[in-house]
């Protein structure tokens, strides 16, 4: 069974940064041919997606939401079985309980939660104004 830790949430003022990890106890050619998502849900809102990798066969392609665009960054390495998520720019909107996922069977750009079988528990990212 494979687990996921997320971690690097914290308090952060707009404009800042903060890098987010998410370990995954698995094993290297699950993790590597699987596609890795990023998630988030703030307070009275519906989870959304963020971002996503691909696993190996597509190349690691990656996806992002608008609203993070040219903003946040999502990266991976296999030998780690970790994934990151590099957000800049912080705004108060980015304010939420961000997942990671995994979606084993995918390797592309997938972008809806029902298609990720794992969670991990959520860190929490919250910008001040």
């Amino acid at each position: 069974q494979v687990h996921l830790v997320e971690s690097g949430g914290g308090l952060v003022q707009t404009g800042g940064s903060l890098r987010l990890s998410c370990a995954a106890s698995a094993s290297g050619g699950t993790f590597s041919s699987s596609s890795l998502g990023w998630f988030r849900q703030a307070p009275g809102k519906e989870r959304e997606f963020v971002a996503v990798i691909g696993g190996n066969w597509s190349g690691g392609v990656t996806a992002y939401a608008d609203n993070v665009k040219g903003r946040f960054t999502v990266s991976r390495d296999n030998a780690k079985v970790t994934a990151y998520l590099a957000m800049n720019n912080l705004i108060p909107d980015d304010t939420a309980v961000y997942y990671c996922a995994l979606a084993q069977g995918y390797e592309g750009a997938v972008k809806l939660h029902w298609q990720y079988d794992t969670w991990g528990q959520g860190t929490q990212v919250t910008v001040s104004s």
